[in-house]
């Protein structure tokens, strides 16, 4: 199948980055918001981001309005209708997901491919609700998703060889780089982040050294490009307590318990750079 036009669900940093990354890449690119408030916010990020890129002599001023003919706002579904590919990013709760696919499904023309940026949730499940489970996987990106190379494609026991395909391709005309995960808990990357991103939470909790320390000792000991609490602030302490939940209660592994501090940052709003507060202080 030949992937020409895509729709995006959510225009947040996630949602707002792979809509840039499509429309960036020759894609006609439909995204959705709940209200005009937040489509008008993520379309202005994403304007802003191409007019950095041409005042650097990355891109031509003539690609930036290329792109933006390319990219279109919209707060209503029906819009997908004629979309060969609608990648979901919508707020990392099962419940919510399982509302959208549904309704995704019904609205979508045949043999069009839905996959979900989930990072760790079961995507088979996702499947199960719509008619066409054999034309779903996951395709998650990492932040911010107009950079980083690396995508998870999640195969589900019903997914299609075809489909795999098609979305391996896709990725790759995106300038990514595709890896093939089974739908199990945490894929691949968050399967090996999350214990370390945890045990530095517990370190610190513990009083067993401090923030900066704890992130200078893995910057400067492994070679890490930023230390795993640094880290934790660009990801999102909310996705990383979203993460480790999904995989523990698969696994029921201690390793990815959250810790009480971790639990505790969250419900007091402190989830990192996008809110201004995590580990470290961004306001």
């Amino acid at each position: 199948m030949t992937i020409q036009k895509v729709g995006v669900v959510g225009c947040g940093l996630m949602g707002g980055g792979i809509a840039q990354t499509c429309a960036q890449s020759g894609y006609e690119t439909v995204v959705r918001e709940v209200n005009q408030e937040l489509l008008d916010k993520g379309l202005k990020r994403i304007y802003a981001a191409w007019d950095m890129m041409a005042s650097k002599g990355k891109i031509t001023q003539g690609q930036v309005n290329e792109n933006r003919t390319r990219l279109h706002g919209t707060l209503n579904i029906a819009d997908f209708a004629d979309c060969d590919l609608v990648i979901e990013v919508v707020i990392e709760n099962m419940e919510e997901k399982l509302r959208l696919f549904p309704v995704l499904d019904a609205t979508l023309k045949p043999g069009a491919i839905i996959v979900s940026n989930t990072s760790s949730l079961n995507v088979t499940q996702m499947g199960a609700v719509t008619k066409r489970a054999d034309k779903v996987c996951g395709l998650h990106f990492f932040n911010p998703a107009p950079v980083m190379k690396l995508v998870e494609v999640v195969r589900t026991i019903s997914t299609s060889e075809e489909t795999i395909n098609t979305v391996k391709q896709f990725a790759l005309s995106l300038g990514k780089t595709p890896v093939l995960a089974k739908d199990t808990a945490g894929f691949i990357v968050n399967f090996l982040l999350i214990p370390y991103l945890l045990s530095a939470i517990r370190l610190l909790e513990n009083g067993m050294a401090s923030r900066e320390d704890i992130d200078t000792a893995m910057q400067l000991g492994c070679g890490y490009p930023m230390g795993p609490l640094t880290l934790l602030d660009y990801v999102g302490l909310d996705t990383t307590l979203w993460a480790a939940e999904a995989i523990y209660e698969e696994y029921k592994d201690p390793l990815y318990a959250p810790p009480p501090l971790l639990r505790r940052m969250v419900l007091s709003g402190m989830f990192g750079k996008k809110s201004g507060k995590g580990f470290y202080n961004y306001q």
